[in-house]
């Protein structure tokens, strides 16, 4: 479908502004003020990332691997703060020590499922051979390396990776949008689902259903952890600004005990909504790069198509409102479900087939239902706030975020602005104002810190 096509399909399914305000009895909108959270931070300076991920790579043992022997490098997750620098300083430490690195990527089904799509993908990342200093292969070939013992599940894993006489993934540590347990996204699960392309990937989501993810993932990285030649990994875990804090080099021994340490340090970490129970979240955008899931299930309190596993207890938002999508989403609108309401641009952007395949890959599908699309941006708050019940402009609650990995600041309603004033962990930027359209759109523009 052209850009033209997806904007008949958008003009076709969004209801104008004029016909909702109408059914809505044009009711008032709460002004806007901004506040910010205050977070203390202790990044790694740019200039020494590279330094922290060779020193990581430094603390794993090659002492099975031949001298002059192919280290292969499993990389592939998006949103990844300072990545090409880590990759590049994990490459410099492996070069240095004899060995030959190369990569691979590590990212499931992304990327199309096609392996020009992945090297694509890696590229758009900033990490090509020239940043990284080594040769990327890229394909979809997988070889089923064993079987699990109590469900006789395949376990399969990238040819180029299992050819290899080492093999290193490099991933963050950070909670799942999907499942609870001691270890969520991170190493093992990049090479359960990551490394195991997209074959690997539609297996565990296909087992999940009745054998949960939080038991599935330590069972399937045992097993890869016996037959395949994994000297460890490069874990890395970012603070609420999305800056590198800590780069570690975990040994296989660890993957189970050490990523669940590291995970309690990242849900620490992790930015959240400032206030547990709110009326209406405006979001700017979603997208693959911000969570997998679109919108991060942890900051939304939403868990609607996740595989057999509750929604997080907090927070409780009575409407989500989802403006856009990013550019490096490139229209996969995954997670577009979790909305209440969305703007017609999304549909504008949205690559159904994308969508459909990630969807179709993770058994979740309801994750691209549609929710009702909107013209105009005052026509999605209009119609949000419409539906909660009497809404007071003084009391009710609104946030507008970036997005969910954005959470620095935020455009607030009065009745938010006045808790921050109470509150040492908020702080308020610019008092409440009449929000601004033009043609309907927002004015003001987003906030991303």
């Amino acid at each position: 479908m052209n850009a033209s096509d997806q904007q008949i399909a958008a003009d076709a399914l969004s209801v104008p502004e004029e016909t909702i305000v109408d059914a809505c009895d044009d009711p008032p909108l709460p002004e806007f003020g901004i506040i910010e959270q205050n977070w203390e931070t202790d990044p790694i300076m740019p200039a020494h990332v590279a330094t922290h991920a060779a020193r990581a790579a430094e603390s794993l043992s090659f002492a099975d691997v031949p001298d002059g022997g192919e280290v292969a490098l499993g990389v592939g997750s998006r949103g990844i703060a300072n990545l090409p620098t880590i990759v590049a300083g994990v490459v410099d430490a492996v070069s240095d020590a004899g060995y030959e690195p190369f990569v691979f990527p590590a990212m499931g089904s992304h990327g199309g499922a096609t392996g020009e799509g992945q090297r694509t993908m890696l590229n758009e990342l900033g990490v090509t051979e020239s940043t990284i200093g080594c040769e990327i292969r890229s394909s979809m070939d997988v070889v089923e390396v064993g079987r699990t013992p109590d469900r006789d599940v395949p376990v399969v894993a990238d040819d180029n990776a299992v050819a290899a006489d080492a093999i290193i993934p490099i991933n963050r540590v950070k909670p799942h949008t999907d499942f609870d347990g001691p270890v969520e996204s991170g190493l093992s699960k990049m090479l359960v689902i990551g490394m195991g392309k997209q074959r690997g990937a539609q297996i565990a989501h296909k087992w999940a259903v009745d054998w949960s993810f939080r038991q599935m993932i330590p069972e399937i990285t045992g097993r890869l952890l016996e037959e395949l030649p994994i000297v460890g990994g490069v874990a890395i875990v970012e603070d609420q600004h999305d800056e590198t804090t800590l780069i570690e080099g975990v040994p296989p021994s660890g993957f189970l005990d050490r990523e669940e340490e590291l995970l309690e340090t990242a849900y620490e970490l992790m930015p959240t909504l400032p206030f547990e129970e709110l009326d209406l979240v405006v979001f700017d955008r979603q997208g693959k790069e911000i969570s997998g899931q679109g919108l991060d299930t942890n900051v939304i309190g939403r868990r609607p198509f996740s595989i057999n596993e509750p929604a997080p207890e907090t927070p409780d938002i009575k409407r989500i409102f989802t403006r856009g999508l990013t550019e490096k989403t490139h229209g996969n609108a995954m997670g577009i479900g979790s909305a209440d309401i969305i703007h017609a641009d999304i549909i504008a952007e949205l690559d159904a087939e994308t969508s459909l395949i990630n969807a179709l890959t993770a058994s979740t599908i309801r994750g691209v239902k549609l929710p009702p699309v909107v013209e105009t941006d005052r026509a999605g708050i209009v119609a949000a706030l419409s539906t909660i019940g009497v809404v007071d402009t003084d009391t009710v609650r609104v946030l507008r975020a970036a997005d969910t990995m954005h959470l620095h600041q935020l455009y607030a309603s009065p009745a938010l602005v006045e808790a921050a004033r109470d509150r040492d962990d908020l702080r308020v930027v610019e008092d409440p104002s009449p929000i601004e359209f033009d043609n309907g759109q927002l004015v003001a523009p987003s906030l991303r810190e």
